[in-house]
């Protein structure tokens, strides 16, 4: 077999046009088919129960782990350079908000974990 000569790296040349505006979306709703995986960018403003949708990029699932990859170095990059992205707390799901405050009690009636 033939070895053949390494490819030199690939360059793009990035073409930005001097229209295109830039998208503000502070939420992401991602779903999939049996071959993409959508990412429907949206708006949500206080007040305001609807959520505007403001871009949709679909990629196959190979791009979008590509993207996750990318997004986690460029994140790790972010943290090194302005400390740790602290995120707020999750808001409490409905199953929590109805039985969050039930505790499982023990065979003699005590919630677990009390003597």
């Amino acid at each position: 077999m033939s070895q053949q000569p390494p490819q030199p790296a690939r360059q793009l040349r990035l073409e930005i046009p001097a229209t295109l505006n830039a998208t503000y979306a502070n939420a992401v709703i991602v779903s999939q088919t049996h071959s993409e995986i959508v990412l429907d960018f949206v708006q949500v403003m206080p007040n305001d129960p609807r959520a505007r949708m403001q871009s949709r990029v679909v990629l196959t699932p190979a791009n979008a782990k590509l993207f996750l990859k990318a997004l986690e170095t460029n994140l790790t990059r972010f943290e090194e350079k302005h400390g740790e992205i602290v995120l707020p707390p999750q808001p409490v799901s409905l199953a929590d908000q109805l039985f969050g405050t039930i505790k499982p009690v023990d065979e003699e009636g005590k919630p677990d974990g009390e003597a």
